[in-house]
């Protein structure tokens, strides 16, 4: 099974977008900002979903963020699939924060659970067999809009590059550049949609 032990993102101020990645995530969380990007103005071809225990947890992740520099694009509410919502980061990354519960059990922590890279592709069978080819093991799919993959520390799905940028809630835009690295042991590689894997 593929493990992917970093997500890089190339920004224009990679200080700035550490000190709120370790300010609102944790020392811990597997996104590291690095230098040689541009701010996007929409979707820029990913998304981020950081998972939660509890709704509570959610909110206050997402209140911590706000304070810290990120824009909320979509308020935190209760959906078919649980409670979530949608930020900006100040590097103009998007993340969503969610729970797959709809109710608190346990004490609020502003706690991350697991992270799951979200890229948003122009043609999701060809970019599911792109990565079959590369060793990532497929866990599911379904038809032309999604593909899951089985990998270790943090998840990958496909999604129709359309339908991310609508449930991210902006515009979607041509990449100035291309902004996300994968740090992983499935080798060096680039993808259909020029998203890097080291």
């Amino acid at each position: 099974m593929t493990t992917i032990e970093q997500i890089q993102i190339r920004t224009d101020d990679a200080e700035q977008a550490m000190t709120f990645y370790s300010s609102v995530f944790g020392e811990e969380f597997p996104v590291v900002a690095i230098s040689g990007g541009v701010r996007p103005q929409g979707f820029d071809g990913f998304a981020l979903s950081a998972l939660t225990a509890q709704p509570g947890d959610v909110d206050l992740v997402i209140a911590h963020a706000a304070n810290s520099g990120a824009k909320v694009l979509k308020p935190a509410k209760k959906s078919l699939w649980g409670y979530g919502g949608t930020l900006s980061a100040p590097d103009g990354t998007i993340i969503h924060v969610v729970s797959e519960t709809k109710k608190d059990s346990s004490p609020v922590l502003r706690k991350i659970t697991a992270l799951v890279l979200q890229l948003g592709v122009a043609d999701v069978p060809a970019s599911k067999n792109f990565y079959i080819e590369q060793g990532l093991d497929l866990s599911k799919s379904y038809g032309k809009r999604y593909a899951e993959f089985a990998t270790q520390n943090v998840s990958v799905i496909l999604n129709r590059r359309s339908d991310a940028a609508k449930q991210a809630g902006v515009p979607d835009v041509a990449p100035q550049t291309h902004r996300l690295v994968v740090c992983s042991d499935a080798g060096s590689f680039t993808d259909p949609d020029g998203n890097e894997w080291r």
